[in-house]
């Protein structure tokens, strides 16, 4: 098949060919010839579509190619880091090639962050762990954030014909998510280390997770700020007060339910400790039905329409505390820097028999929008 750039050369010579009859007089002649053009001409466009879709399949190959052999190259690498820190933590012998795919993995402040698969495990069991990793927004960060906030909100006026308008602007404030340290060190002994059908990677994932997990959510839901995040039950607006201090009305969860702005409620849940959940079950409106509404199908039991979770850092009832708090947990941003650090430790416990495995993480959580979750507060006295 001829090139597009011979067809044309033929177009270009019928058409003076028909210029050439036309001056003649031969028209049917020039007629015959000028068909003959258009047939050409659509034969030439539908070989430059062909050429055009030619192109950009071969292109989209070469583009697939590269990123194939960039994901595969990726997978690789991430492969090998992985078996070379676990054989670090195993305390094997290192190959060259290992020693050196653990060099990527350097932490600034010692040890080797954790390969991906075993950062995802981490992740997975922290939240199935923490309440408040279920409830609250992650971020991911790889340094301090400031967070705009809006302090207070302008309004608009009714004016009159000609009227000037009234100003009211917005006021907004800054809330800044930094990085606490929380930190674990596991024992485990030599003997285990040296079974290889001791699953030591599933060991150190739940173990770090299961304690990792506790101590943020103490933080998540009481933590005073001070070298740890800021709980939302501290940081959140009282919605009600209670008449008495030791004992909550169905009429006062209504309040909170209520003290919450509308606009928060479509995601509102409840979150309080086991103890005043029990206290909770046993309340009834006025015409004597439980307020407690059973879960089905696996789902959290609910009150007044809304699911109620449980927190065993949660305030217990008691004189001033705040023992419940209700509103949408989105607004509650917890902030993870990138990456976990681990090391081992051989010296350190040797004398025991036993390694040392030495983990942390850095987070840091902040409700950003106190009036999304109101409390129920305890009367003083």
């Amino acid at each position: 098949m001829k090139k597009v750039d011979e067809l044309r050369q033929d177009l270009t010579g019928i058409k003076e060919e028909v210029r050439s009859l036309l001056n003649e007089n031969k028209v049917k002649d020039a007629e015959a010839k000028m068909e003959e053009a258009r047939s050409l001409e659509k034969k030439i466009n539908m070989q430059v579509e062909l050429d055009e879709q030619e192109e950009r399949e071969l292109d989209t190959k070469m583009k697939e190619g590269k990123g194939g052999k960039m994901e595969n190259r990726e997978q690789d690498q991430a492969a090998e880091y992985r078996n070379a820190f676990l054989s670090m933590v195993r305390g094997k012998d290192l190959s060259t090639e290992e020693k050196r795919s653990l060099t990527s993995g350097t932490a600034s402040s010692g040890g080797y962050t954790v390969p991906q698969s075993f950062h995802k495990k981490l992740i997975d069991k922290l939240t199935d762990l923490n309440i408040m990793r279920k409830l609250g927004t992650i971020i991911n960060t790889d340094s301090d954030m400031d967070i705009p906030i809006v302090v207070s909100h302008g309004s608009a006026a009714w004016t009159a014909e000609e009227g000037a308008f009234s100003e009211s602007d917005d006021s907004f404030g800054q809330i800044t998510i930094k990085a606490y340290k929380l930190t674990r060190i596991i024992k485990v002994s030599e003997e285990l280390l040296q079974d290889s059908a001791f699953d030591l990677e599933s060991y150190l994932v739940g173990e770090f997770a299961r304690s990792l997990a506790k101590a943020e959510e103490n933080a998540f839901v009481i933590g005073d700020g001070v070298d740890k995040p800021t709980g939302v039950f501290v940081s959140a607006e009282t919605g009600v007060t209670t008449a008495s201090g030791s004992a909550i009305t169905a009429d006062e969860l209504i309040d909170l339910f209520y003290s919450l702005p509308r606009a928060y409620r479509e995601k509102a849940v409840f979150v309080a400790n086991d103890t005043t959940v029990k206290a909770i079950r046993k309340l009834k409106d006025s015409d004597g039905n439980y307020l407690w509404e059973k879960g089905l199908s696996g789902e959290p039991a609910s009150i007044l329409g809304k699911q109620i979770h449980t927190s065993e850092f949660a305030p217990e009832i008691a004189l001033s505390a705040n023992v419940i708090a209700f509103g949408d947990f989105s607004y509650y941003k917890i902030a993870d820097r990138k990456t976990r650090v681990f090391s081992r430790l051989n010296e350190l416990y040797s004398a025991n028999g036993q390694v040392g495995f030495r983990g942390y993480q850095r987070v840091d959580a902040v409700l950003t929008l106190p009036e999304s979750v109101k409390t129920l507060k305890m009367a003083s006295a």
